[in-house]
C-alpha cells in the first residue's frame, strides 16, 4: 500500500500503467474499487492511472482537519507535487467530479483534460432545496456496499455514521461556481445520466457555462448508475483523452485532421483548448 505525505495527511493511492498521467477520484462514501474497478485496468492499458482515496476515505484516515472539497483539491495538488508530475488529466465522478473542478479552477497549467461525471458545480440559489425523488436515490443495498468497503478499509472502521454525515454536510452546504466556471478553459467531458442527482435542464445549463465542454448522457442511468456503466463510460472518455495523440499523429505524419482550412500548428491558446501539448 502506498501514501502520501500532503497537508497532514497520509494520502492512499495507487499506480498502475505507464504513459500520460490520469488522477481519478472517486465518488462521496466511495473507494477506489467501488467507483472504478471495472475501468482500472482498461485505462491502464495505454496511460498511467493514479487512483486516489480522498481525506476519510477508504485507506486515508479522517483527521480533525475540516473537511471542504477546497482541502481535498490542495491534496491532489500536493499528491501531483509529491508524484513530481508537472500535468495530468482528471476523471472525478459525484465528489471526486466537485473536487476535480477546483483543482482545474486553482491550478489550470496542471490539468490537460477534465472528466466529471454526475457533479454538477453550478449551485445558483434555490438548487439544492429541490427534493430528489426515490428513483434517483442509491438503493438501501448501495448505502451497504458503501459500508461494508469502509469498515474492510478504513482505519477506524466504527467512525462510518460520523463520518458519512460530516461528508453530506460537505456536499450539501458546498456553494458552487458561476462565473468561474465560464472562465475555466480546461477540455471538459460531463458524463451524467439523465435520472441522475441533477436534472437534465440543470445539467445543459452546466454545459453552456462552460467554454470548451463535451456533454455526454447515458439513458435509463441514475447517480449511481453511472458508475455501473463501465463500458459506455469507457467508451466515452477514451476517444476524449485520446484526442491529442490522434492529433499529434497526424502533425508527425504531415497531414491535418478536421477540415481543410484547419491550422496544422494551432496558436497557444488554441492549442490549449484542445488539450494538446
Amino acid at each position: 500500500m502506498t501514501y502520501a505525505p500532503v497537508n497532514g495527511l497520509e494520502l492512499y493511492y495507487e499506480i498502475r500503467g505507464s504513459g500520460r498521467p490520469l488522477v481519478l477520484l472517486h465518488g462521496g462514501l466511495l473507494t477506489i474499487d467501488l467507483n472504478f474497478g471495472p475501468l482500472l485496468e482498461p485505462l491502464a492499458a495505454s496511460r498511467q492511472v493514479i487512483a486516489v482515496e480522498l481525506q476519510g476515505h477508504g485507506h486515508t484516515a479522517d483527521t480533525g482537519r475540516p473537511m471542504t472539497i477546497e482541502a481535498l483539491a490542495g491534496d491532489v495538488i500536493a499528491l501531483l507535487d509529491h508524484l513530481r508530475i508537472t500535468e495530468a488529466d482528471l476523471f472525478g465522478f459525484s465528489l471526486g467530479g466537485l473536487v476535480a473542478y477546483a483543482v482545474a479552477l486553482s491550478a489550470p497549467s496542471r490539468i490537460g483534460k477534465l472528466i466529471v461525471a454526475s457533479a454538477d458545480g453550478h449551485r445558483p440559489p434555490g438548487r439544492e432545496s429541490v427534493p430528489l425523488d426515490d428513483d434517483r436515490m442509491p438503493t438501501a443495498a448501495d448505502f451497504q456496499a458503501m459500508r461494508d468497503a469502509y469498515e474492510a478499509l478504513a482505519p477506524d472502521p466504527a467512525h462510518f455514521d460520523e463520518f458519512a454525515a460530516k461528508a453530506s454536510a460537505m456536499v450539501h452546504e458546498f456553494p458552487g461556481w458561476t462565473d468561474e466556471l465560464r472562465s475555466l478553459q480546461v477540455p471538459t467531458l460531463l458524463i451524467f445520466g439523465d435520472r441522475d442527482f441533477s436534472p437534465l435542464p440543470d445539467v445543459v445549463e452546466l454545459f453552456e457555462l462552460l467554454p470548451d465542454a463535451q456533454l455526454a448522457v447515458l439513458p435509463g442511468t441514475t447517480h449511481v448508475g453511472v458508475i455501473r456503466r463501465p463500458g459506455e463510460v469507457f467508451a466515452l472518455v477514451t476517444p476524449f483523452l485520446d484526442a491529442c495523440l490522434r492529433w499529434l499523429l497526424f502533425a508527425l505524419s504531415g497531414g491535418c485532421p478536421g477540415s481543410p482550412d484547419r491550422a496544422c500548428l494551432p496558436e497557444p491558446r488554441r492549442r490549449h483548448r484542445t488539450g494538446c501539448l
